[in-house]
């Protein structure tokens, strides 16, 4: 593991991690439904936010249709779902705290990238690189590229990725899984909200350093 502040590679998830986005995806879901004539339980898709988009649109969507409306969703969403989404506490400050440290925070997420970059951009949450497309077990691909030696995650598809990259997993129960099932999933620790993550990452930093010199 990457231990040193100088080689401190930190990666977050985003939807319901470093960000709020059930807002915005209800109105974009509400848009898609009125513009495919399809119902869709809105406020049922943003209970369980984290998995690929199509891995939601299956449940509204006969299979033959569901990358077209993919397609969709994806081209409707900036209009729709940037503005109307919010910085989860403690967001903004658990990015800081990486940078502080001399550390690199690097966004891997399973959404689609352009779309990612621009709730960044937005937010003024400043992340040092932006990787989408990538879901649970593979999100490894981008933890391994970056060196990232913690991954921060609300989800237990995100306790897998970083398992899978032999990345410390940080999660948080901000998401539509509690602490006990982030714990079942792997998870090395759980906190309440990203509002705990910087004094962690002191803890953590600390312990590191200490056993460098051990």
């Amino acid at each position: 593991m990457h231990t040193t502040s100088r080689s401190l590679t930190v990666g977050f998830d985003l939807d319901m991690t470093l960000i709020d986005s059930r807002p915005g995806i209800h109105a974009c879901y509400r848009a898609l439904s009125a513009r495919t004539g399809t119902y869709i339980d809105c406020d049922l898709v943003v209970t369980r936010l984290g998995p690929p988009l199509q891995e939601e649109l299956i449940n509204w969507f006969p299979a033959e249709r569901v990358a077209a409306v993919a397609d969709l969703y994806r081209e409707m969403y900036p209009a729709h779902a940037i503005t109307g989404t919010l910085a989860m506490p403690g967001a903004r400050e658990a990015v800081d705290a990486v940078r502080a440290a001399g550390g690199r925070a690097v966004v891997v997420t399973a959404k689609w990238e352009p779309n990612a970059k621009l709730h960044l951009e937005h937010l003024r949450i400043d992340a040092d690189a932006v990787v989408g497309n990538l879901w649970a077990e593979r999100k490894a691909e981008a933890l391994r590229e970056y060196g990232a030696s913690v991954y921060v995650g609300d989800h237990t598809g995100d306790v897998r990725g970083a398992r899978t990259a032999d990345a410390y997993s940080v999660a948080v129960a901000t998401g539509p899984c509690d602490a006990a099932e982030l714990r079942a999933a792997g998870a090395d620790v759980v906190l309440g909200d990203l509002t705990e993550f910087p004094a962690w990452l002191g803890g953590y930093r600390g312990a590191a350093e200490e056993a460098a010199r051990a």
